[in-house]
């Protein structure tokens, strides 16, 4: 008997199945383990057809559609904590603050123009709100029109020049697109600068000092003083959204974006005067360092592979971009009025916004500590929160420098601190109006940033309560914002 007749076959796949004849299969017939038919094409592997791979045509696009989602999901994770925090705090503190206002009920015998109206939340795009939603409606009409028979500080009436053009053109924008009233299309535009302040401010806290410390300043930036103008018709959230990221790019020598962000900052708020100097100051320190590396390097490769004699031109077209917004808005303000200081005219005549060498800050501190309230544009509740905000401004500044941040953020915060406290104005506004100088939360941020998240979130929460009555309710209700 020949051994090969004897002997058990065994299948190629190890597996002991019995191999299967092909030689005598007719064409088209299945194989005996359900495979596809001999002469059918290539054969298919087992288990549904999307099983090894995509299908044809559909499979590729589906393929980078996942790709695409996954990465967007690894880029969003980090920033969720941030979002989350900063929307809880932001969400407690208006609760609290519509809640004072619906129970006190003062905002009902108010005019609906200076903080008034038939609902709570309509004092939020009062007062300068109102102004906001007059040039998104309306436009521009530039003029300097007299009080008749005037003679004390205010001799101009108010004319809507003096507000800048960014964001009442966003609010009509947002209004076209989604149908929401203007009111409605102010506040979005709002809250969603806020959030992205917020992540701005994590973002740049985190260069300095680490990401816990990041996550720390968001949480205060949601619960500062003067914080309740964060989800309110001005402009403050947008203007802050626009300087942290301009800084940001800074940092990372993102020039062309920084400078087209301050050019836009320039175009919501006059305190972009501050972040235009700062940003100059850095590309002068930029222009110095390649200078000193090209001394020392000439046009050859530095040892970490880099040439010396670097790009100079993005620094200078930053300098050159960014001033643009705030000199285009106040040049064009001065031409529609035939007097090119005309900006500044309409500031102190029909606002008594001037700047006076800190004249007015002064008064203010010799006479709060006495309990007088004899200075000008006097609201008692309003200025003690805000000569605190003040005095906590002084003292985190000198902790701010200690920490060595980018000279950006240095020059940034004490140019806004000189306008702000250098300027005659309803005092107790600076709350608000110091905002913008937001490397003052970094060092506290970074002394917090040993808390546990528990504690860290208990301390925050309990500001966040309280804020809907010192940065929300003093500012709308026991002042003038």
């Amino acid at each position: 008997m020949n051994n090969h007749m004897t002997r058990p076959e065994t299948s190629p796949h190890g597996d002991g199945r019995p191999p299967v004849d092909r030689g005598h299969a007719p064409l088209g017939a299945r194989r005996p383990d359900g495979t596809a038919p001999l002469g059918a094409g290539p054969v298919q592997p087992h288990g549904p057809p999307n099983a090894t791979g995509p299908r044809e045509g559909a499979g590729p696009l589906r393929f980078r559609t996942q790709a695409a989602w996954e990465g967007l999901r690894r880029s969003a994770r980090p920033h969720v904590p941030v979002l989350v925090l900063y929307g809880a705090l932001k969400l407690t503190g208006f609760s609290v603050f519509m809640f004072l206002l619906d129970s006190t009920g003062d905002f009902r015998r108010k005019h609906p123009r200076f903080g008034g109206g038939a609902h709570a939340w309509d004092v939020l795009a009062t007062w300068d709100g109102w102004w906001y939603q007059q040039i998104a409606a309306h436009g521009y009409h530039p003029a300097l029109v007299p009080v008749p028979g005037a003679t004390g500080l205010i001799t101009l009436e108010g004319n809507s020049a003096a507000f800048f053009p960014l964001y009442p053109a966003l609010m009509r924008l947002v209004s076209s697109g989604t149908g929401l009233g203007l009111f409605g299309a102010g506040l979005t535009v709002s809250v969603v600068a806020s959030f992205v302040a917020a992540l701005g401010i994590h973002a740049v806290t985190s260069r300095v000092s680490g990401r816990r410390a990041g996550l720390a300043a968001a949480g205060l930036f949601a619960v500062w003083p003067g914080s309740g103008m964060e989800w309110s018709g001005y402009s403050e959230s947008l203007y802050i959204a626009l300087a942290v990221w301009a800084c940001h790019a800074v940092m990372r020598r993102n020039w062309l974006v920084a400078g087209l962000l301050t050019c836009l900052a320039g175009l919501t708020r006059p305190t972009a005067t501050a972040l235009v100097a700062a940003l100059a100051l850095a590309a002068l320190l930029e222009l110095r360092r390649h200078h000193r590396a090209v001394r020392r390097w000439g046009s050859l490769p530095a040892p970490d592979g880099r040439r010396r004699r670097g790009p100079v031109l993005r620094p200078l077209a930053a300098v050159a971009i960014a001033p643009l917004g705030l000199a285009g808005h106040l040049g064009w303000v001065g031409y529609r009025m035939g007097d090119y200081g005309g900006y500044f005219a309409l500031q102190k005549g029909a606002w008594a916004h001037t700047f006076d060498y800190g004249r007015q800050t002064f008064d203010v501190f010799t006479s709060l500590p006495v309990g007088h309230f004899d200075y000008l544009f006097a609201y008692p509740y309003e200025d003690v929160i805000g000569a605190a905000t003040v005095l906590l401004a002084l003292l985190a500044l000198p902790l701010l420098v200690r920490l060595r941040p980018p000279p950006v953020l240095i020059v940034h915060t004490v140019l806004t601190m000189a306008l702000v406290l250098g300027s005659q104005q309803i005092f107790g506004n600076v709350s608000r109006y110091l905002l913008p100088a937001f490397p003052l939360l970094i060092p506290c941020a970074t002394a917090m940033r040993r808390l546990g998240t528990p504690v860290l979130c208990t301390v925050l929460g309990i500001a966040a309560l309280a804020s809907g009555s010192y940065a929300g309710y003093a500012l709308f209700e026991l002042g003038v914002p």
